[in-house]
């Protein structure tokens, strides 16, 4: 599966770990280059798996808050260590 955006793969990869209805890519799928992380929200804040937003930008544009990570996951997450989710503007399929 691949994770798109404005014609550009941001992921790519046949190791996805579906939650939750997400696709959850592998770090070593994504191109890092392109998220840069976000601040914090208070919701995000709350999240007990230590939710990390990242905005994807590409050549100067800016999709906000179109991909994310668990930093911290709960034993009921722990599938989704080291994986990045993508939505949004970034079409997964």
């Amino acid at each position: 599966m691949k994770a798109t955006v404005d014609g550009h793969t941001v992921a790519d990869s046949n190791d996805l770990v579906e939650v939750g209805g997400y696709q959850y890519f592998p770090a070593s799928a994504v191109r890092l280059e392109w998220l840069q992380k976000t601040e914090r929200t208070p919701s995000d804040l709350g999240c007990p798996h230590a939710v990390q937003f990242y905005d994807v930008v590409i050549n100067g544009t800016r999709h906000r808050r179109a991909a994310w990570q668990y930093e911290a996951p709960r034993p009921s997450m722990q599938q989704t260590a080291h994986r990045f989710g993508f939505w949004e503007n970034v079409k997964v399929a």
